[in-house]
């Protein structure tokens, strides 16, 4: 969930023509918003309470009286919600699925809606992504079918229930939302709901499969999550040209791979510890240097030939200057060296996770930026034509090139200088150190695997030991059983 809000230059009557593919006149900015020949849109609807008026059924009605009763420059207009649909439910179980969650849960509180389910083409053998869009406006409609206050005044009190002035004399009071439509435990509820009504279904389908509303952090899932490629992007690696998205996601990848390896590899290697020291604890913890010396011996002891004699004192001396080297001393030493790599592993996934989400926006920002550049030459020069007839048959055959410019105008705003100049340079130079970090993070992975290697031939040898002991000792038991 989102909000489409003018402080970041969008428009609500643009957003709602995208999302349900129609022409829409914005009366607030005097644009149009042309979606109709954009692909993908299956159906849209408007869902109305009981109290609100007939005409808000009209799409462009009801977002230009959203907009009109907004006077603020950084209004916020409208919640917009991305819902994923399930490939495993028919398109039609879907849309109903779609509406009788939107009824349940915004529309009885009072909430307008107008959804839209899109199912775009998918691509040879990929997989198929049913959605639905749906936006609501933030300010609620009275009974009588004005438009309510968004928030209310609650002034602060002082010991004599009177109220308190500042220091220019005015009252001191907080903002509090008329509604709960914004609080994070209510969007909690209906990702909850949703997940719900889909599981439900899933069970009636008698399917297995089941989805969950928490996020991956909150199910204890630990990946570095890919960024959204988008149509364009998969269509250029579907031709065997590479982009820096696709490059990004592939490293990504290998990175969770490496990740859940050094995870799975540390819990292991914790859990034989475990067992190790469950074993092997005395009054005093054995030292590993020790126990890797009476490893090495035995196997001499059984060695043949003399190469295979000096294949095992250098693997001996490997080991324990691995260990001295590490200050390793005892299986407590080691254990304490496996928590921190766990917990460099884990830092290593929060730090790609931000830098991840940083150069997707970066990404997104210079590509606004070439639409911005690539309008304003045919938006100044629709400027400087007078005559009407012109302007409408220059903006007509520029309208792909306007829409854009205009777009980018609208989201850039925030980062606009004077001549219209944007920073690209710098989100370049910062997406390119941000990549240099994740590479440098990379090779850290890859210095933690080289650690496990060495700690893992260090298990095999204490465990070896440990086993010849316990089997030592079962023979004695063994023995004196025979001879009583």
């Amino acid at each position: 969930m989102t909000q489409i809000k003018r402080s970041a230059g969008q428009s609500a009557v643009a957003a709602a023509a995208y999302r349900s593919g129609e022409k829409l006149h914005s009366e607030y900015y005097g644009e149009d918003s042309d979606y109709t020949r954009k692909g993908g849109v299956i159906c849209s609807e408007i869902l109305l309470p009981s109290h609100a008026p007939p005409e808000y059924a009209d799409r462009e009605t009801l977002w230009n009286a959203v907009e009109k009763a907004e006077r603020g420059k950084k209004a916020q207009l409208a919640y917009s919600f991305d819902i994923a649909l399930q490939n495993e439910f028919s398109l039609e179980e879907n849309i109903a699925l779609a509406r009788q969650f939107l009824l349940e849960n915004f529309v009885s509180r009072g909430m307008v809606v107008d959804f839209a389910v899109h199912q775009p083409d998918k691509e040879d053998g990929g997989i198929p992504n049913p959605h639905f869009h749906v936006m609501c406006p933030i300010r609620p409609i009275e009974p009588d079918g004005r438009w309510g206050n968004k928030q209310r005044r609650e002034y602060v009190l002082d010991e004599y229930r009177e109220r308190i002035r500042d220091e220019a004399g005015n009252y001191v009071f907080n903002a509090v939302p008329t509604t709960d439509w914004g609080k994070p435990e209510t969007l909690e509820a209906w990702r909850q709901a949703w997940a719900d009504l889909c599981n439900a279904k899933f069970a009636e389908k008698e399917l297995d499969c089941r989805i969950d509303h928490r996020s991956y952090v909150r199910q204890g899932v630990e990946q570095v999550p890919t960024v959204h490629e988008g149509v364009s992007v998969r269509a250029m690696e579907k031709k065997g040209i590479p982009t820096d998205k696709g490059d990004f996601n592939r490293w990504v990848r290998s990175a969770n791979a490496k990740l859940k390896n050094i995870r799975q590899t540390i819990a292991n290697l914790l859990a034989w510890l475990k067992e190790a020291k469950a074993e092997l604890s005395k009054p005093q913890e054995p030292l590993l240097a020790d126990l890797l010396g009476r490893y090495y011996s035995g196997r001499n002891a059984g060695a043949w030939s003399q190469k295979a004699k000096l294949g095992n004192l250098k693997s001996y001396s490997a080991a324990v200057n691995y260990l001295s080297a590490n200050r390793i001393y005892t299986l407590s030493n080691l254990e304490e060296r496996l928590t921190c790599r766990k917990e460099t592993a884990d830092s290593l996934k929060a730090s790609l996770s931000a830098k991840e989400k940083r150069m997707g926006e970066l990404d997104r920002l210079v590509q606004l930026a070439g639409f911005y550049r690539e309008g304003r030459p045919v938006y100044d020069k629709l400027n400087s034509i007078k005559w009407k007839k012109k302007r409408e048959e220059c903006a007509a055959e520029q309208e792909h090139a306007l829409h854009f410019f205009y777009m980018a105008r609208r989201e850039l705003k925030p980062y606009l200088a004077e001549g219209g100049k944007l920073p690209v340079k710098d989100w370049q130079e910062e997406k390119t150190r941000l990549q240099q970090e994740c590479q440098e993070e990379a090779g850290k992975l890859k210095k933690i695997h080289a650690d496990l290697k060495s700690i893992r031939q260090i298990q095999y040898a204490v465990g070896s030991v440990q086993y010849d002991e316990q089997h030592r000792a079962q023979a004695r038991t063994r023995k004196n059983e025979i001879e009583l």
